[in-house]
């Protein structure tokens, strides 16, 4: 039961139906019935069906519908689980995309919000404690109402069910619920979010190989013979939870760089010009420039709009006798719809902006409009991901 953290975007509707299958809205949150669930659930009555039908005899084929709906109860008790989340996150003003319930079990996924270690606790934990509530209002629904038959069977399961999810999701690794801990601790004595959640990461590295030597190694070991199916369990739960850490020590760390991600530090120089100018005066302009230092140039709708790129190819080829009655929109090409920005923008509201861009390049504006630069989507990432910079050449050469 993990939850991701991520800015939304425009066109959630789609994403959405793309998700799986919309079940509506519990509390104004969207609840998505991904298309994976139906593999769990086909194998919960694989797997299940039969070893039901062999204790209960008198249920015959009806075993296996009963299997179906322990995987239902199963459904629910998940749902339940990130409710909780999404719940608790709201107290704190924390906006819910939406929960999506897919073969892993589901996930919570938030809008951009200003977490602190306390409050990613309680949101963490609310999940594993409404499990637990689960389970014991299905103790005591099973104890005092002398359920028998399917009835019985079925509310036996809820309860054993809640208990593993609740106990599963507080191992303090990420990505359970448990791995908050971890992280809120070494956030609170570091002061560093990020350092917390790479250790929670490798601290559910750690319970991926603790599970699959107590469950697979040892028996293995000892000259047990193999439970097929609970090996296939553990190789499956333990591929997905050591996925999901080492997802969470990347995403940590590149968190940590957001800081290097800052248009004006970041944006080679460039110039505005007006579409109407033509070649002869990009070439006058670049005659003037000191040797080597020609800046991009980015030409500008007359309301001051920056619109589009000169391309030092294209300028290249034309003769020098049409370099005066050539437009530069001729050897230019477009930007993407509003690609600029301040070049006092910085950080994830940075990134978050840029990914809603079409276009690889962005003109760089001071407080004025005017343009100061020109930022390349390689750039950024190079600055994220650490990567060396990549080669920045001009936009234009110097003609004539």
């Amino acid at each position: 039961m993990t939850d991701t953290e991520t800015q939304g975007q425009p066109g959630k509707a789609a994403d959405t139906r793309k998700d799986g299958i919309p079940l509506g809205r519990i509390a104004g949150i969207p609840v998505v019935l991904a298309y994976s669930w139906f593999i769990i659930g086909a194998f919960t009555v694989i797997v299940y069906g039969p070893v039901l039908q062999r204790n209960n005899p008198d249920l015959g084929v009806a075993a296996f519908f009963v299997a179906f709906a322990y995987a239902v109860l199963l459904l629910i008790s998940v749902l339940v689980h990130e409710l909780a989340h999404a719940l608790t996150a709201k107290i704190f003003h924390w906006p819910t995309e939406k929960i999506v319930l897919n073969l892993w079990g589901g996930h919570t996924q938030f809008e951009s919000f200003t977490a602190s270690p306390g409050r990613s606790v309680l949101v963490a934990l609310a999940g594993p404690a409404a499990n637990f509530v689960l389970a014991a209002g299905g103790w005591v629904l099973l104890t005092s109402g002398n359920l028998s038959g399917v009835a019985g069977i079925l509310a036996n399961i809820f309860v054993w069910a809640n208990l593993l999810i609740g106990i599963f999701n507080v191992l303090p690794g990420l990505p359970l619920d448990g791995g908050r801990l971890v992280e809120s601790a070494v956030w609170k004595a570091t002061g560093s979010q990020e350092k917390g959640t790479v250790a929670a990461g490798w601290a559910g590295r750690i319970i991926v190989i603790a599970l699959v030597v107590w469950f697979v190694a040892l028996p293995l070991l000892g000259g047990e013979r193999p439970d097929i199916s609970l090996m296939l369990i553990t190789v499956l739960v333990g591929s997905f939870l050591w996925m999901g850490a080492t997802a969470s020590i990347q995403q940590a760390r590149l968190r940590g760089r957001l800081h290097l991600v800052d248009a004006r530090a970041l944006a080679e120089p460039a110039v505005g010009l007006p579409e109407t100018a033509t070649v002869a005066q990009l070439q006058d302009l670049a005659r003037d420039s000191a040797p080597g230092a020609a800046p991009a140039v980015v030409l500008c709708a007359q309301d001051g709009r920056p619109v589009a790129v000169v391309d030092a190819g294209a300028v290249a080829t034309v003769p020098p006798a049409a370099a005066a009655t050539t437009p530069l929109t001729a050897v230019s090409y477009a930007l993407g719809v509003g690609a600029y920005v301040p070049e006092w923008s910085k950080g994830q509201e940075l990134i978050e902006y840029l990914a809603q861009l079409d276009g690889q390049e962005y003109a760089v504006v001071n407080g004025d409009g005017t343009v100061t630069g020109l930022l390349r989507q390689s750039t950024v990432l190079d600055a994220i991901t650490g990567k060396n910079p990549r080669g920045r050449g001009r936009i234009y050469g110097r003609n004539g």
